[in-house]
């Protein structure tokens, strides 16, 4: 393994096959050993690079979009030419989650890049979490709907991992936020328990599966009750209608669809109505399809956002947005996917509040520049817009960046970086702390592009 002093011509003359010299990156640099407890004292460690370009690593799930239909293709280069094999491309991945880490070149992963060189993360950051990124950020391409899920809050994501490593793969909790790219559809959160009583006395189906007993019980409660027993009885319901058998949810869907296609002739069908028809046909005899009508039906315009707290129940249902979460895969699914499903699992580990979902719509931190704060400490994102001709400068933080350009294109200076790099649609970043970064537009064209990082209320 090369010393981080390494400057023979042979190492050279790979960080110009492998790209990196000229992103300031020396290759002593990515393969400095971890620690040296044998020999002559380590020198001292190499100054920490302006920028390091990543490449994200696509996800094709069935539920994405193809072609360049996707903008996930579109941004990684995956569907030009066939590139994907004709299959959907769901989403980009751009962290060190082990499922899918990005890479700085073939053999090097930004997550054995951050083992090496820990102070690219910021004392603080690596001091709470480990030495690893602390956040993973995603571009997802939805086509039709994903599963009906919740993700787990620590202490259960400990324990699922340790009972079913092959399902849950890692023990941290996954609080997620996504901000719409184009408009974007989604279920979050329980309905409030009026909108409830409306559906068990307007869609008969529903209401033969959750029993005349439980939906009685919903039926008679009073809004000023609130609290525990409004949710007693709200997940003793739910529960009853996602344990039901896969016949009696077949034939109640079918009679659903019947129904509604009949009455549509002669009334126009609400919002969700359409959208339990639409289900209906990409997750035939689903029971996600009934499910529907107990959650939220959001929509979210460009740049507007929706974070998603541990055990909440939600689904995305189309368009294309940028999406962070804690670095974790934990997924528990209950209805509309092929994947497994662990039924029991989420209809116990939900809040089941009733509170319809904050549509975050950012604060202006500069010109151009749009943050989105959720609550959990791990990450944040930042939308940056910027117009021909115009820069941007981002001071150094006491965390780790990654940016991500969607549209436009221009040139990007980093740190004590001698000269300017491109950057153009598709290309991403990693930044270390402590790095002030400036951003120039070139082109007719507004860049846009997307920052994660660390949560600011955490680093302040």
């Amino acid at each position: 393994m090369a010393s981080s002093t390494a400057s023979s011509a042979p190492a050279a003359s790979l960080e110009r096959q492998l790209g990196l010299g000229r992103r300031g990156v020396g290759l002593g640099l990515l393969l400095a050993p971890a620690d040296a407890a044998d020999g002559p004292p380590a020198p001292p460690p190499p100054a920490m690079p302006g920028i390091l370009p990543l490449r994200g690593a696509v996800q094709h799930y069935e539920w994405g979009r193809s072609g360049a239909d996707s903008l996930v293709a579109r941004l990684a280069g995956c569907g030009e030419g066939g590139a994907d094999g004709g299959r959907p491309c769901a989403e980009l991945w751009m962290g060190t989650h082990p499922a899918a880490p990005s890479a700085l070149a073939p053999d090097v992963t930004l997550r054995d890049w951050i083992a090496r060189n820990p102070a690219a993360l910021g004392r603080a950051v690596a001091a709470r979490w480990g030495g690893d990124l602390p956040f993973l950020f995603k571009v997802l391409s939805v086509a039709k709907a994903l599963s009906i899920q919740a993700h787990p809050d620590r202490e259960l994501a400990a324990a699922l991992h340790a009972l079913r490593p092959a399902t849950y793969r890692d023990a941290n909790h996954k609080p997620e936020m996504a901000v719409a790219v184009t408009e974007f559809r989604a279920l979050c959160g329980f309905a409030a328990t009026q909108e409830l009583k409306e559906v068990l006395m307007t869609i008969p189906e529903i209401r033969e599966l959750v029993g005349k007993e439980e939906s009685s019980k919903l039926l008679r409660v009073k809004e000023k009750d609130g609290g525990i027993g409004v949710r007693s009885y709200l997940k003793s319901a739910f529960t009853r209608l996602m344990t039901a058998s896969e016949e009696a949810v077949s034939e109640a869907v079918s009679k659903l669809k019947s129904r509604l296609n009949s009455e549509r002739k002669v009334r126009a069908l609400t919002k969700k109505e359409q959208l339990v028809l639409s289900l209906e046909k990409q997750y035939p005899g689903d029971v996600g399809v009934l499910a529907a009508f107990f959650l939220n039906y959001v929509k979210l315009n460009p740049g507007e956002a929706l974070y998603v707290g541990a055990n909440e129940p939600h689904a995305y249902l189309s368009g294309e947005c940028i999406e962070c979460m804690a670095t974790s895969d934990n997924v528990v699914r209950a209805g509309l996917t092929p994947k497994y499903r662990d039924v029991q699992t989420l209809c116990s580990m939900l809040t089941y509040n009733q509170v319809y979902p904050e549509i975050l719509q950012g604060v202006p931190v500069q010109p151009y520049v749009t943050r989105y704060t959720p609550s959990t400490d791990e990450f944040e994102v930042d939308r940056y817009m910027l117009p021909p001709g115009k820069s941007v400068t981002m001071s150094p933080v006491a965390g780790p960046s990654i940016f991500l350009v969607i549209t436009g294109g221009g040139e990007i200076q980093a740190g004590s970086m001698p000269d300017n790099t491109k950057a153009m649609e598709g290309d991403i970043f990693f930044v270390p702390a402590h790095t002030e970064v400036k951003l120039y537009t070139s082109g007719p064209r507004f860049m846009q592009l997307y920052r994660a990082g660390v949560n600011s209320r955490f680093l302040s």
